[in-house]
């Protein structure tokens, strides 16, 4: 069967089943606690992507996840059938409601899968299904998803994925309605139909061309137990003179390359080796308003100092200056098609984020720091980490 064949085959199996499921939509209505899980220690979040039998499919696939249902948020109308909801005046759109387990994935996890699952540019509709009742969106539940959401949605944005702005609505949820029986787990019961829908729809397709080599994401990375365990456990042992005894440059030697991915996490082994960048709003001290000092996170130098430290709203640690004019060096970098100037330790030649001119006073400059690069000394802790000869200046701060 060629392609053109199957597509008509999948618009005519599509067709009939809708007619046939909406005309048995009211006597087949669930309520959502139908199928919730029991368990209290989950945590809830409700993404929309166009079809729900797709997205459905996707989060039940993300480790972590122990539930999705398939329903209808967004709009006013009160216990929506399916029927209605697909003529497009409910205001509703199709959604799912994830319950998942907080210490297995977290809900940036759930972010950063979505965007694998859609097209957050698109507010019309997404792929063959057009009106509102399939427009895409991220319902929060309360401010910290808010925080996360419109986060995750800048970080997209700024990372010219798409060749369209990322238009994606975040908006508070109001009611999650869950879809009549048939609609749940649609994918499993009827499994010709779904793949048949979901080639014909241009959904995967479209996932694959932007993301590439890249489509399938590593979800171990957004398991707090072990990203926690591991940064903590990593962090302990940043540089080959020890943090005890702070920094002295005579006897500092760089480990090389295996060694560091050793001691270092992946994300600070990029950032530092390979110039990376890490997530805006996600990363150890970009709200970190403690007393103390930044130091390299490979060789122990200090960086920063806390008494320099403001709030830039950029979601990355940014300071007005260095701890000294001498414990950091400018390269110029031309990447991103644009000149910038880089900042790098001088010691160990970390790369550790760039400088703006668009600062605060004294100095109008804003060094916007990659918190994988360093390490934070807390001043109750600086003498005993060898840091005493800073401690006047962190508290000049205070």
């Amino acid at each position: 069967m060629n392609r053109n064949s199957l597509a008509l085959v999948a618009a005519l199996l599509i067709a009939a089943t809708g007619a046939f499921y909406a005309s048995v939509a009211t006597a087949e209505k669930s309520t959502t606690k139908a199928y919730a899980p029991s368990d209290p220690g989950l945590e809830v979040a409700t993404f929309a992507g166009g079809c729900f039998w797709c997205v459905e499919s996707g989060y039940e696939k993300i480790p972590g996840v122990v539930e999705a249902v398939s329903g209808y948020a967004g709009g006013d109308e009160p216990n929506p059938t399916y029927q209605q909801v697909s003529s497009g005046r409910t205001g509703h759109t199709e959604a799912v409601q994830v319950y998942y387990d907080p210490e297995k994935i977290t809900y940036e996890g759930l972010l950063q899968g979505l965007w694998r699952m859609m097209d957050p540019t698109d507010a019309k509709g997404q792929f063959v299904d057009r009106g509102e009742q399939y427009r895409p969106a991220i319902f929060y539940q309360n401010d910290e998803q808010k925080r996360l959401a419109e986060a995750a949605k800048k970080e997209l944005d700024a990372k010219g994925v798409y060749e369209k702005p990322v238009v994606i609505e975040i908006t508070p949820l109001k009611t999650f309605y869950a879809a009549e029986k048939y609609h749940q787990d649609y994918y499993k019961k009827n499994p010709i139909r779904y793949k048949l829908y979901t080639f014909n729809s241009g959904r995967y397709q479209f996932i694959e061309d932007v993301y590439g080599d890249d489509y399938e994401l590593d979800f171990s990375q957004y398991k707090p137990d072990t990203k926690a365990a591991s940064e903590a456990e990593k962090s302990a042992d940043v540089s080959s003179s020890g943090n005890n005894k702070g920094f002295d440059p005579k006897a500092f030697v760089k480990p090389d390359s295996e060694t560091l991915k050793q001691r270092l996490t992946s994300e600070q082994y990029e950032v530092t080796q390979n110039d990376g960048t890490e997530r805006a709003f996600s990363n150890p001290y970009w709200d970190n308003k403690r007393a103390g000092i930044y130091v390299d996170v490979v060789s122990g130098e200090p960086l920063f100092s806390s008494r320099d430290k403001y709030k830039s709203g950029t979601g990355w640690p940014s300071f007005t200056r260095p701890l000294n004019s001498d414990g950091v060096v400018e390269k110029e970098d031309n990447g991103f098609f644009t000149t910038r100037t880089e900042i790098r330790s001088r010691f160990a030649d970390s790369h550790v984020g760039h400088v703006f001119s668009d600062g605060p006073a004294p100095t109008g400059l804003r060094y916007c720091m990659n918190s994988a690069a360093m390490k934070f000394i807390p001043l109750e802790q600086m003498a005993d980490a060898g840091y005493g000869e800073w401690i006047d200046a962190v508290k000049a701060s205070q």
